[in-house]
């Protein structure tokens, strides 16, 4: 069963059928484990190095390749932009950016599978569109031992 409405989008051509498989059916379990609401929608996008670095300097001022960003809807500010909810739309979480070569060069760096670090950059940056952070240290253990959880449990152990 779809819990969640995921558009996924591989930007690289990389990623196998059985892989972008792997994202929805991960996202769907996170989703399921963390109480999201049925129908939620979420954006999940695979692009370069050179594509994340573009928008992490852009949004983040950081003139460097990142693994993973995540642009949440519900980080908008009220006086920024007026939100109007109707109750037939649905509740749109938000972006997840994630860069492939990212994903091969960490998943040598930390002798683990392919799949393991996408799945491992996919529920770090789902975890914050739900409003975890990793801003202090306790924060950080929080986060980290949830997406272990979660991974340990889906069976994408390392």
């Amino acid at each position: 069963m779809q819990h969640l409405i995921v558009d996924i989008v591989d930007e690289t051509e990389i990623l196998t059928e059985k892989q972008l498989s792997l994202v929805d059916h991960l996202i769907q379990f996170v989703a399921t484990k963390e109480t999201v609401d049925a129908g939620a929608e979420v954006s999940v996008s695979f692009v370069t190095n050179d594509a994340i670095q573009t928008l992490n300097n852009e949004y983040r001022g950081k003139d460097t390749p990142t693994d993973v960003l995540s642009f949440a809807m519900e980080e908008v500010h009220e006086e920024e932009i007026e939100v109007v909810l109707d109750e037939e739309m649905p509740l749109i979480l938000g972006d997840i950016i994630i860069s492939v070569d990212k994903i091969k060069e960490q998943a040598e760096a930390y002798a683990h599978s392919f799949e393991r670090e996408l799945g491992f950059l996919l529920v770090h940056g789902f975890l914050h569109l739900l409003g975890y952070d990793h801003i202090d240290a306790e924060q950080e253990r929080s986060m980290f031992a949830r997406q272990t959880t979660l991974l340990d449990e889906y069976g994408l152990i390392r």
